[in-house]
């Protein structure tokens, strides 16, 4: 299926490694011109040449922090300004720490808030006015199955993702009138380096933790980046325009609920 991704401008966060780069690297090669940021601009310089090299497309990094304000909008300023517009805004980044409720003070909160919610209200703000002037667009969030099957351990992520949640659904709200669809990704058990950080948080061995996620997943195995790459590659594409304000679990069957 050609999903009309062709000269299309998409911004991808976190896209250095694992998730991000995946949904940049699928993106590119769907022929999107795509702007990647990430905080270590060696690493991102080092994605985009790949990505160049393998796909052939145009690809503008962007070292940001998405914890300051100002960096978001340098981000979406400078796309806008360089590429021509934005079409695509894939809000990704990696996690705040793992541990119990009781071990995080309020700074801790509040930097997580920074990282995963206002990130990507920012970023949201940002990109909708140029969304709007090419006559629509996508926004998609990164989020994971523990903000809706929440596990013990993860409170900053659950919190801050399950805000992120209820965000998407009430912008889907508002800026349908725009042509513009928001909707929320969230991976089960992916093999990248934040799943290391989960075993090594653990203590555990991590060829017995990855023998005991596949035990819990239904279709056996754990996910792959490409797994969630392809949907988020459909969701901002034309093809996906009439999905909106979802928030759609990538986990193998792992979530039971119905709902």
């Amino acid at each position: 299926m050609d999903l009309d991704l062709k000269d299309k401008i998409a911004i991808v966060g976190g896209a250095s490694q694992g998730i991000g780069y995946g949904i940049a690297h699928l993106l590119a090669a769907e022929g999107a011109r795509v702007a990647i940021t990430a905080r270590r601009e060696r690493d991102l310089e080092r994605a985009a040449e790949a990505i160049r090299a393998e796909t052939g497309a145009e690809v503008l990094p962007i070292a940001a922090d998405c914890r300051r304000a100002e960096d978001c909008t340098r981000v979406t300023d400078t796309v806008a300004g360089s590429l021509g517009g934005i079409d695509i805004l894939v809000n990704n980044d990696g996690a705040p720490p793992l541990g119990e409720i009781a071990t995080f003070d309020d700074a801790a909160w509040a930097k997580a808030v920074e990282q995963n919610l206002m990130y990507v209200v920012r970023m949201a703000r940002g990109a909708l006015p140029h969304l709007a002037k090419r006559g629509g667009g996508s926004i998609l969030n990164i989020t994971a199955i523990s903000a809706i099957q929440p596990i013990p351990g993860f409170a900053l992520s659950v919190a801050t993702w399950s805000a992120v949640i209820g965000f998407a659904k009430t912008l889907s709200l508002e800026v349908a009138k725009l042509n513009v669809n928001v909707n929320t990704v969230c991976p089960g058990y992916i093999e990248t380096k934040r799943l290391e950080k989960v075993f090594a948080a653990g203590g555990q061995d991590p060829n017995r933790m990855r023998d005991k996620l596949r035990a819990e997943v239904p279709m056996g195995r754990i996910g792959t980046v490409a797994d969630i790459a392809s949907l988020v590659a459909l969701l901002v594409s034309p093809r996906g325009r009439y999905i909106t304000g979802t928030a759609v679990q990538v986990d193998g069957g792992l979530l039971r609920a119905v709902r």
